[in-house]
């Protein structure tokens, strides 16, 4: 298995996308969107998806070509349309816009329409924290849950980030999927061979599997029950009711490599903390909960390992299959 620098992985990475048809930005954005997963441990979100995204440019399901433009604003709130082109550079663009708008309003909420898949919600909160706010992320993605007490797929896995920034340490970065594994760990068993655990799926006839396949096929299973699949409801009209966006049951897979572009939305919601209690309070209440939960032997920050992960990346390289690796140096020749 090749060891590879995070520099490196970002060039080649860079190199496949412009050779599909991404505009230099947007090919740029998302090779940093994906190294970042990677290098921390996020392989379901990383360099695995190189290969779904060249794709996706060159059949027409993301337009290359697209720029991120603001449609509609009031105030603090605003849409970005995405263009239907890959989302980590019009996300990147909404979070500028919302960290702008917060600093004017003390709030701000940026949604972003006609997108795609946007990685690790924690990538796109590095900004917030980096300008001493406090921010949540949200998306949806192609049907892959049920509603609470339903068998059909309608959401999709719904992912959430939240970022709190600290004084003086890493911020607590909070990144989860609404179903109990991000579906793109079944993606990546799928390819590697190996079965999944019996819980995090279920087949197209609504049996639990160990097969990611036949788990691709079907349905994933929400994160605490009925509670899971009613947080990505509450997700999917925030993305996609105030911003026209597709639904998940709208847009085809991922996984596929035709279909429609998935038109997907995003919302990220920024907070300058000295609009509210102010900064001082934040501070406090922060330090002052993080101490009470170290207090417990075992408890690990959200973010910490992640956080490790990367630092250890940068300074001994990241760990590539062999044969993703070549497909890579293959698509960017």
């Amino acid at each position: 298995m090749p060891r590879i620098s995070p520099a490196e992985a970002v060039r080649l990475t860079q190199s496949a996308l412009l050779r599909a048809g991404a505009s230099e930005t947007m090919a740029r954005r998302t090779a940093e969107g994906l190294v970042y997963a990677e290098a921390r441990g996020l392989s379901s979100h990383g360099l695995a998806r190189v290969v779904q995204y060249t794709t996706h440019l060159r059949n027409g399901r993301a337009h290359g070509d697209a720029e991120p433009a603001v449609i509609h604003e009031r105030g603090g709130a605003a849409l970005v349309d995405a263009g239907r082109g890959l989302a980590f550079g019009a996300c990147a663009f909404a979070v500028e816009q919302a960290i702008e708008r917060s600093a004017l309003h003390g709030v701000a909420f940026v949604g972003v329409t006609n997108s795609h898949h946007f990685g690790a919600a924690a990538f796109h909160l590095e900004a917030v924290a980096r300008a001493g706010r406090v921010g949540l992320a949200f998306s949806n993605s192609p049907a892959a849950m049920p509603a609470a007490g339903g068998r059909r797929p309608l959401f999709g896995t719904n992912p959430v980030g939240a970022v709190f920034p600290r004084p003086n340490a890493a911020a607590l970065m909070i990144d989860l999927s609404l179903s109990q594994v991000a579906r793109g760990k079944l993606m990546v068993a799928a390819k590697n061979g190996t079965r999944i655990p019996e819980g995090w799926a279920l087949d197209r006839h609504g049996q639990p599997t160990t097969d990611p396949a036949a788990g691709m096929e079907g349905s994933m299973l929400p994160a605490g029950g009925s509670k899971g699949a009613m947080l990505a409801l509450v997700v999917e009209l925030l993305v996609t009711a105030l911003t026209g966006a597709a639904l998940g049951f709208e847009a085809s897979s991922f996984f596929v490599d035709e279909g429609n572009t998935p038109r997907l939305g995003q919302a990220f919601l920024v907070i300058d903390p000295a609009a509210l209690g102010g900064r001082g309070v934040y501070d406090e209440r922060v330090e002052t909960l993080v101490a009470a939960m170290l207090e417990d032997a075992g408890v690990r920050l959200p973010g910490e390992r992640r956080e490790a992960l990367a630092q250890a990346a940068e300074r001994d390289g990241i760990d590539v299959p062999a044969a993703l690796w070549q497909q890579i140096e293959t698509l960017a020749a």
